[in-house]
């Protein structure tokens, strides 16, 4: 007996032991977070296509370690061995490449210009990062850099060997740039031009740099050559060095900023957000503010890596749209206008494809940020009213990428869900004008507008191009007009309009192969039609992968397939056909089609934003355990926090907002309504605090990797058989439990009554 409770007690103290030395997500997230998931991609294949980004979230300026040559959009390669800078960038996505760059660089020893000459060594053993902060030694020159981040603003600390030959080399990159080295004020300013479109003709991206030791060596450069006794310069490609006498750990301190504005307001940016704090002082804010966001979810399991992968996918899904404005002298909100080049009141918000986060990202911020989502619809309305069409593709202005009108889809989720704060009716002009108009970029409005609103379909041999995917997305934006027209009390005819457009997906819908097919003018199938190829009449997909894209609708697309088992059977087949495609549209395997043959799951590409919706369908058809067995896999299979950690495009958000709403249960299948498709809750709890103070509790306490099924929940205490939630109840708080075992269960959530929104329905 007594043996027995010496034990007792030795246990109880070993895990009290344990528990106190095991780190607490709950009070610290940002440790958790591995901002070099997804940075091991290339052009041929993507695990992420992400960069480390040292910032603070929606922030205007992020840094980065650049591995890359200037101008190449894959700036930090995790297999590279040598870093050329350390760069100020605005980058949403390679394919979109960067603006408003330059970087820095400490040297030692002779000073090299030319960036191939002067990149240093670098190991990951000697790397830390993290969002708040990056560390690296660089091993040629025997310096330590740390970065810290403001919104608008960093703060970076040099440890320095003992030399009189220590530099610190600012880079103001090709195509434009000017430079002025003031050493009495032991300063540079500045401006850099580079950019890769989407900017009117005056833009800059203003810099200032101020050091904490005077400078024993000035001299600025241009190209790759010193101009002796030069301290300022504008030409092409233009740059400074400043130089410093040094004892073995001397660490030096350097704070900048930049703005879009003005120099002044690049240096009123620098005294708001740095001042007089210590590189230390601005970690620490940085770190609070990071933990605060992160801790606004908090969940709970055993599986380490599960914890890591969802809150390095959280912080993602706070890194864009970034916040592209600033406070002036009077502290009032003022942007520089990426659309017409004046500076205006207002907010304003960029970097971000709506073809992507239309699907997951803004639901998460309708969510949880309502308020945010408020200053992002205003920045909406106040892009139309500076460029008059509402932005698809913003990178910071226009860009000419990719496709659909899926800004209804942001607006309409905004309103249906309760967030107020911003112009609604010039936004409904805005979505309303793209219905009739093509815009300055094929992007932007509806190209194949006039044949879309006459036949109901954009056709395939009129020369727009994807025109099969346009057709499904413009019917679906129809569905979020309908919706936002009804709330706003519009005409009947014309919300009768729109929901009669939202039917269109049926024209193009095949019903001898049950799929989604290109149309001709005539009214005939394009033929011939393989339902493997990619591109051509679809985006980044094929007809596979498309045939889903009936958000508004999927009763509908049931009753086309001939009724719920057939529309199963349908669903099952993208994961049992092999993984064949036919890659002639665009002559070579493209990356998004390389990511779906190698990940063993048939014909399903998770890797682009398409189908991501997919599994959650099987709900709509009484068989809701598939959607969670498959939910399982492909969080099991397809996501890790390591730098190879995604399969496929990150994409500013997207592919983790899958994952962040996914593991809780529940997603956003049909933004414009109200309701969220429940999958199968990986965590054993997680705890969501809501902008109103409430807490939403998702319990599933048996959940681990083998009990996925979902045997019975309930909601607030009383039995729940539907397949989804409710926004209002998630926003009012309280508790979803779910009991979960390893079987699939035949009772649960297979009613049509249980089923999700569907407009049929």
């Amino acid at each position: 007996m007594m043996k027995r409770k010496f034990f007792t007690v030795l246990f109880s103290v070993l895990n009290i032991f344990a528990l106190a030395q095991k780190p607490s997500h709950l009070t610290d997230p940002v440790e958790w977070v591995n901002p070099l998931m997804g940075t091991q991609s290339k052009f041929s294949l993507s695990a992420g296509n992400t960069y480390p980004a040292i910032a603070m979230p929606w922030g205007m300026n992020f840094w980065m370690p650049q591995t890359g040559k200037m101008g190449d959009g894959w700036s930090y390669g995790y297999d590279a061995e040598k870093i050329r800078g350390f760069k100020q960038t605005h980058q949403p996505s390679p394919w979109i490449n960067d603006y408003g760059q330059f970087s820095v660089l400490p040297i030692t020893g002779s000073i090299k210009i030319d960036e191939e000459s002067r990149a240093s060594w670098f190991s990951h053993k000697a790397e830390t990062a993290k969002p708040h902060f990056y560390k690296v030694y660089l091993a040629d020159y025997d310096v330590t850099t740390e970065i810290t981040p403001t919104e608008r603003a960093a703060q970076f600390r040099f440890t320095f060997p003992k030399t009189d030959s220590a530099f610190v080399l600012l880079d103001a990159f090709d195509r434009g740039s000017y430079v002025k080295i003031i050493p009495s004020e032991k300063k540079i300013i500045g401006y850099t031009t580079k950019n890769s479109g989407g900017v009117p003709s005056n833009f800059k991206n203003y810099f200032v740099l101020i050091f904490d030791k005077a400078f024993t060596f000035s001299s600025a450069f241009h190209g790759t050559t010193l101009a002796k006794d030069t301290l300022e310069l504008k030409a092409g490609h233009v740059g400074a060095v400043v130089g410093f006498k040094t004892f073995r750990g001397e660490k030096i301190g350097l704070k900048v900023a930049s703005s879009f504005i003005s120099p002044e307001q690049a240096e009123l940016n620098l005294k708001r957000e740095i001042g007089t704090d210590t590189f230390d002082q601005t970690f620490e804010k940085g770190r609070k503010t990071w933990n605060h966001e992160l801790s606004r979810i908090q969940v709970e399991g055993e599986d380490i890596d599960q914890i890591r992968t969802f809150y390095s996918c959280l912080y993602r899904v706070m890194l864009f749209p970034r916040k592209f404005y600033e406070f002036d002298s009077k502290n009032q909100v003022v942007h520089y206008s990426p659309y017409n080049g004046q500076t205006k009141p207002g907010y304003m918000f960029t970097d971000n494809g709506f073809w992507d986060t239309f699907r997951a990202v803004f639901p998460f911020f309708t969510l949880m940020y309502p308020t945010l989502n408020a200053q992002i619809m205003q920045g909406l309305a106040n892009a139309y009213d500076e460029s008059g069409f509402l932005p698809e593709w913003a990178s910071p202005g226009h860009r000419d990428c990719m496709i659909g009108s899926n800004s209804a889809s942001l607006i309409t989720d905004s309103y249906i869900k309760g967030i107020r704060g911003y112009d609604i009716d010039k936004l409904y002009e805005a979505i309303i004008k793209n219905t009739n108009h093509a815009g300055p970029v094929s992007s932007v409005g509806r190209f194949g507008h006039a044949y879309y609103n006459e036949l109901g379909y954009v056709p395939y041999d009129v020369k727009v191009n994807e025109n099969a995917a346009r057709t499904l997305e413009y019917a679906y934006a129809d569905f979020c007009i309908s919706q936002l027209a009804k709330s706003l009390k519009k005409p009947q005819a014309e919300i009768d309009l729109y929901l009669k457009r939202s039917q269109n997906y049926r024209n193009i819908f095949d019903p001898e192969t049950k799929w989604m097919r290109g149309k001709n003018k005539d009214g005939q199938f394009q033929k011939p039609f393989s339902p493997f190829k990619w591109g051509d009449a679809f985006t980044e997909g094929n007809s596979i992968h498309y045939t889903w894209s009936v958000f508004q609708d999927m009763k509908g697309l049931v009753g086309l397939m001939g009724g719920r088992e057939a529309f199963v059977q349908k669903l099952d087949t993208v994961f049992t056909l092999p993984p064949i495609f036919d890659d002639s549209y665009y002559g070579f395997p493209i990356h998004e089609i390389r990511e779906m043959q190698i990940m063993n799951m048939g014909n399903y590409a998770h890797g682009n934003q398409p189908i991501q919706h997919m599994i959650y369908l099987y709900n709509y058809a009484g068989a809701p355990s598939k959607a969670q067995y498959w939910a399982r896999e492909v969080m099991k299979k397809l996501y890790q926090p390591t730098p190879d950690g995604y399969c496929g495009d990150e994409d500013n958000g997207q592919t983790s907002a899958w994952y962040v709403f996914s593991s809780l249960g529940f997603y956003p299948v049909t933004p414009g309504t109200t309701q969220y498709v429940i999958g199968s809750p990986l965590f054993k709890k997680a705890t969501l605090t809501m902008e109103n103070g409430k807490k939403f509790t998702i319990e599933a306490p048996a959940s681990n990797s083998t009990n996925m099924y979902i045997q019975s929940v309930a909601l607030n205490g009383k039995p729940y058989n539907n397949t989804f939630l409710e926004h209002g109840d998630i926003q009012k708080g309280g508790t979803v439990r779910f009991n979960m075992s390893s079987k699939a269960t035949q009772t649960w959530g297979i009613k049509p009554e249980n089923a999700p929104f569907s407009l049929s329905k």
